[in-house]
């Protein structure tokens, strides 16, 4: 059991590792990948959480409402973040439940908190909120680097970066 679990865990440091080569040039992002204005979040993440419904309209006032390409640019981070604390917690032999949880329980606190700054209309905000739900999914599961380790997880990843992508942000989730 024991030796799958480390060769889940090492497979999803690969694919992490790999989708940050493939995040693009970071010359032409440079600028576009200022740390976020959204304020840290002081409260731990619940396992019990739940994002915003993609189909929901956005809780932001319309004086508040964050454009899609700083929203990308503001979850790109987010998830530097994420792969920056994964890749420390492999390094250092720490790949306890405990640590995936609070990884990507912090993953979806920030994904969420990004898609409520949204427009109602906005495809990055509901793709941010699809991410988020499942972010949170994993992190409450009893082992959360497998649960994280499926395809509505990709699949919510790879939707995102279109959105992005029409964004006119190249980034990969």
């Amino acid at each position: 059991m024991k030796r799958m679990h480390t060769s889940v865990l090492t497979l999803a440091c690969a694919c992490l590792l790999a989708l940050t080569a493939c995040g693009g040039d970071s010359a032409d992002t440079a600028a576009d990948t200022a740390p976020s204005a959204v304020p840290p979040s002081s409260a731990a993440p619940s396992a019990t959480s739940a994002a915003p419904d993609a189909s929901a309209p956005s809780t932001a006032s319309a004086a508040d409402v964050v454009d899609d390409k700083k929203l990308c640019q503001s979850a790109q981070v987010a998830s530097d973040e994420m792969r920056a604390a994964f890749v420390k917690a492999v390094q250092s032999g720490d790949t306890s439940a405990a640590t995936m949880k609070k990884i990507l329980g912090g993953l979806e606190e920030k994904m969420t908190e990004l898609a409520s700054q949204g427009g109602g209309d906005s495809k990055v905000a509901a793709a941010l909120g699809k991410f988020s739900t499942e972010a949170g999914r994993a992190a409450a599961a009893k082992d959360p680097a497998a649960a994280a380790d499926n395809p509505t997880f990709e699949k919510a990843g790879v939707d995102l970066t279109a959105a992005c992508k029409t964004a006119g942000v190249s980034v990969t989730f």
